[in-house]
């Protein structure tokens, strides 16, 4: 089963996927929205915590050193980020995080890597500006954006042929770069809120 969801709360998202888990469904994908495969419906503790590793002998480590302590890695990869984790053994610790600090040290990651991707495509945004590549005519014109010759000047079903046809690529050209403002706003958003989510969590101690 697929849910197409978003979190910024790990908190809210760990009590999202106990209750999953109390509905019969074990996680085992979350990129891009999460992949669930139905199991039995138990009761389960999910932890989730934020890191990427460089090379894959530090991700086994870090996966067997929580393993040791009763928590398995259930999903995550040593370049995903959210590295999620689900308690095996009953008399192990409620919690994969020695204290608040820690805790609260997964929204800093997240955070500061939200901020660097909001700035990175900024010289992208501004150098499609100064190339001319960004036409912002063409929300006043529309028609600039189609390029076969003289389709303007046709009519009946040549027209709506060739304009059916080009509207997409038309589209594509002129609108697409509409992504890297939308993905700076995105970023800076994950980025303030997982800040406040650093701060709210330290408080908690």
């Amino acid at each position: 089963m697929y849910v197409l969801k978003c979190f910024i709360n790990y908190a809210k998202e760990e009590k999202w996927l106990t209750e999953m888990s109390k509905k019969g469904y074990e996680l085992v994908n979350a990129s891009f929205g999460y992949t669930f495969r139905e199991i039995t419906p138990e009761e389960a503790t999910f932890r989730i915590d934020y890191r990427s590793f460089k090379t894959k002998v530090d991700f086994i480590d870090y996966c067997t050193l929580f393993e040791d302590s009763g928590w398995k890695h259930t999903c995550g990869s040593m370049c995903s980020g959210n590295q999620y984790f689900k308690k095996i053994l009953k008399d192990s610790h409620d919690d994969i995080f020695s204290d608040s600090m820690s805790k609260a040290g997964r929204y800093k990651r997240v955070s500061k890597l939200s901020f660097t991707m909001a700035i990175s495509y900024i010289p992208i945004l501004v150098a499609l500006f100064t190339t001319n590549i960004i036409n912002l005519k063409v929300f006043i014109n529309p028609k600039l954006l189609y390029y076969t010759p003289g389709l303007w000047n046709t009519s009946g079903l040549n027209f709506i042929g060739s304009f059916l046809f080009e509207t997409p690529f038309a589209l594509a050209r002129g609108f697409i770069w509409l992504f890297f403002p939308l993905a700076i706003l995105l970023y800076f958003y994950f980025a303030l809120k997982a800040s406040k989510l650093y701060k709210y969590t330290i408080e908690e101690r």
